[in-house]
């Protein structure tokens, strides 16, 4: 058998592992092409707008995480759709 292809064949796997292990698996979203994206920046500012202190957002299962203080003081982790920044329900841990 030809060994670069056992070899294209074997990174690819691996690449695709690697991607799908980064992923909480708490919220998955069907995102489209990140052109379509509204921007990290907005969705920070409404949620300040609504007493949120964000502190950390990043992309996972192809939503926005959202590490921040809600207007209550508490400590969330919150996912968002990154086409319409609406909340997007997440499966228990």
């Amino acid at each position: 058998m030809n060994t670069p292809l056992i070899r294209l064949i074997v990174l690819t796997g691996g690449l695709a592992a690697a991607s799908a292990s980064q992923a909480t698996g708490l919220a998955t979203c069907e995102s489209g092409s990140k052109e379509t994206w509204q921007s990290q920046e907005k969705l920070e500012k409404s949620l300040t707008e609504k007493g949120w202190k964000v502190r950390r957002i990043k992309v996972d299962g192809g939503c926005y995480e959202v590490y921040a203080l809600n207007e209550k003081g508490e400590r969330v982790e919150a996912y968002f759709h990154p086409q319409t920044l609406a909340p997007v329900p997440t499966k228990q841990r």
